[in-house]
Formats: C-alpha cells, sequence, structure tokens
C-alpha cells in the first residue's frame, strides 16, 4: 500500500480555498482546481518508490492485476480528482471510444503536434466521467427541452435573439438543437459579442433562473457559450449526489467541490465559455442532440456498508464508506487496483491513518482493511 503525494493544478477558474481547507491548510491566495490522484503522464502520484506511473510500468501485473491488465491494458485505466470550481469551467463534451480513436488517429497522420493548441484528440480513449458534489455543487449537463430553452431566451427580450427562439419552436428537437448551436459557434464574432452583452444586462435584471446567465457573461463577456449554456439543464447537487456523463453529453460545472473520476483521457471537445481552441465541425459530430432530463445518481448501499455509484462502463466505479464509531473493519482486498481517499475523520487504510485530502493506492491483491471513524471514497476497475 502506497501513501500517495498528488499534484494540484492551479487553474484559473480553480477556487483558492475549498482544497487548502479540505487538506487543513493555509490558501496561497493562488487558484487550486483539481488534485489529481493516479498515473496519469501529465501529473502522476508520487509514492516513496517513485511515481505511479513508473512503478506501473516497472510491473503491470503486480500493481494492476491480471483481469485489469487483461482488459484494459497495462496502464491505470481511470483518473482520480478533487475539483473545486471557483468559477465556471468550459462547456464542453467528449468522444466516445470509436471517435477517439478515430480522431486520434487523423490527426496524428496529419502531423499535428500533441501539444498544439488546435489539437483535439490528444489520446485514443473515450473519457466518461463522474463527479460526487462533497458541497452544494452546480452545473450543467445536457440539453432541455428546446421549447423551454426558447421560453427562457424569449424572456431576455434581445432582438438579435429572436431566429434562434423560432428556430427552437419550428423544428424538430434535434434539428433545432445542432442548427441554434452550430448558429451560435459560427455568428460573427463582434455581432455576437453585443448579442451576449445585451443579454448579461437582461439575466442580471431579470434574476432567478437566468442569474447564473449573467454571472457566466461575467466571467466569459462575449462568449457564445453564454448563449449555448441556455440550451442546457441546470444541476445543483447536494453532497452526496453524484452525475454520470457519458460521451456526446454536453456540460460544464459552475462551482462547487466534488471527487471526479473519469477513464483516463484528455479528449475534450469545447463548445465556448473558453479562450481555447473550439472545433466546432467535430464538436457537431460528436455533441449527441437529444433532450433529457439529468439523472442525478445516488449512492447504492450495500451490506457491507459500501455506498456504490452505479454506471454504465467498466474503466471506474467509485463507491464510499461513512463509518461511524464504532464500525467493524471493512476488508477492502481485490484482485483490481483501487485508490483510497479519505474526505472526513481520520480512517486508516491498513496501517495508514488518512487526514482529509489523503489518498493511498493499493495494488491488485493486496490485503486492505478499512478501520476507523471517517468518510472514504474507494475508485477502482470493473474486471
Amino acid at each position: 500500500m502506497e501513501r500517495l503525494v498528488n499534484t494540484v493544478r492551479p487553474y484559473a477558474w480553480g477556487s483558492t480555498t475549498a482544497i487548502p481547507e479540505l487538506l487543513g491548510i493555509a490558501p496561497t491566495g493562488e487558484p487550486q482546481a483539481e488534485m489529481w490522484m493516479g498515473a496519469h503522464p501529465g501529473a502522476p502520484s508520487r509514492t516513496e518508490r517513485g511515481s505511479l506511473n513508473e512503478l506501473i510500468d516497472a510491473d503491470p501485473v503486480r500493481e494492476l492485476g491480471e483481469r485489469s491488465v487483461e482488459k484494459f491494458g497495462p496502464r491505470l485505466p481511470f483518473l482520480l480528482k478533487v475539483l473545486a470550481a471557483g468559477a465556471p469551467l468550459s462547456l464542453q463534451a467528449h468522444p466516445d471510444l470509436d471517435q477517439a480513436r478515430a480522431g486520434h488517429a487523423a490527426e496524428e497522420a496529419a502531423g499535428i503536434p500533441v501539444d498544439a493548441p488546435h489539437r483535439t484528440y490528444k489520446d485514443a480513449n473515450h473519457k466518461p466521467e463522474l463527479i460526487c458534489a462533497l458541497t452544494p455543487f452546480d452545473g450543467l449537463c445536457g440539453f432541455r427541452a428546446p421549447a423551454e430553452s426558447a421560453d427562457l431566451i424569449a424572456a431576455l427580450g434581445v432582438d438579435s435573439l429572436k431566429p434562434y427562439v423560432d428556430l427552437l419552436h419550428a423544428q424538430p428537437e434535434d434539428a433545432a438543437l445542432r442548427e441554434v448551436l452550430t448558429a451560435l459557434l459560427t455568428a460573427d464574432p463582434e455581432e455576437m459579442a453585443h448579442t451576449v452583452a445585451e443579454a448579461a444586462v437582461a439575466a442580471d435584471r431579470l434574476g432567478g433562473d437566468h442569474a447564473p446567465y449573467a454571472t457566466l457573461a461575467h466571467h466569459y463577456p462575449g462568449d457564445p457559450g453564454v448563449i449555448a449554456a441556455m440550451l442546457l439543464n441546470r444541476v445543483r447537487l447536494q453532497p452526496g449526489e453524484a452525475l454520470y456523463l457519458g460521451a456526446g453529453v454536453p456540460h460544464a460545472y459552475l462551482e462547487g467541490l466534488g471527487v471526479e473520476i473519469m477513464a483516463n483521457s484528455d479528449n475534450v471537445l469545447r463548445c465556448g465559455l473558453t479562450p481555447k481552441h473550439v472545433d466546432v465541425p467535430e464538436l457537431l459530430r460528436v455533441v449527441r442532440f437529444e433532450s433529457a432530463d439529468p439523472s442525478v445518481l445516488r449512492p447504492e448501499a450495500s451490506p457491507t456498508g459500501e455506498e456504490v455509484y452505479d454506471t454504465p462502463i467498466d474503466e471506474f466505479r467509485l463507491s464510499r464508506f461513512v463509518r461511524p464509531e464504532g464500525a467493524a473493519p471493512t476488508d477492502l482486498t481485490s484482485p483490481t487496483p483501487q485508490i483510497l481517499l479519505a474526505v472526513a475523520g481520520r480512517p486508516k487504510a491498513g496501517e495508514v491513518t488518512l487526514a482529509p485530502g489523503e489518498s493511498v493506492f493499493v495494488p491488485a491483491g493486496e490485503s486492505a482493511e478499512l478501520t476507523g471513524t471517517g468518510t472514504v471514497f474507494r475508485a477502482t476497475v470493473v474486471a
């Protein structure tokens, strides 16, 4: 069992206080957005024996187990994070596995450097993800019914938005959503900036359901993603609730602290709320233009006290243990690799005491017993 030393990424949208408060340390005054736990080459966790990716590369079967290596190859299939949004993240979607493989191969064949700002596919993997709230957590997820979006946009009273309202009322659902998103992202930048500015003033005046879009415009003035965000469902998670985000589902996180787990990939198609490259043709190929109510996940309890967040993919499995005083020990020994993350109390994983924000990597097959009081998230795979 390896205690992990993890990197905190200082992205501009990060909270200056949430991760320091979890870790019980003083804020630096700088944004601290994501704490990464895993073997991603961009910021692998470190152990006393070297970085986690070095340990896995040296003996994948020993660290990951035969089942995981046979199913996912000689790499840790997931990346676990603590995510602290102090400002809205970019509006985005992720490809499915076939799209990722095809897109990566095409960009490789075209000779586009992997670190080029216009590169879309950094790897050949999909990126399903799950976010579980540690505090009240605001986000946008999936398309609203077009008529609902039309009413929200029409209430702003901005003349230049009326064509989008008409499209949302006049077309079949998938065509309406596709046409409006396409029009927003391909509009003249100066005209769109003026439209967004008018919309922001109206949203600020109206407040209520419109208030989040005034906030978005404050962070991303003139960005067409402010209007595109009005096409999506707004979701507010309470602590312990989660959202699963599959391929093609547009989404954005607005504010809050959560535990996030995803397949080990960097593939992101941006829709707006960003100064970064937006690949409109590829985005339109990947996004699923269908409305649906976002399905808020609540954990399913088992007799062992493990509360599992059920998802339809195998690269990761997230669960948690909320251990009261005097709880019996729990055997977590598994043939697959695990990362255990404490978020409350001072539980013990084997002989390692974990303060909030601390984590350990448990190699496949290694004895692992959870004792003590507190809340622990368990990340592993289905293999």
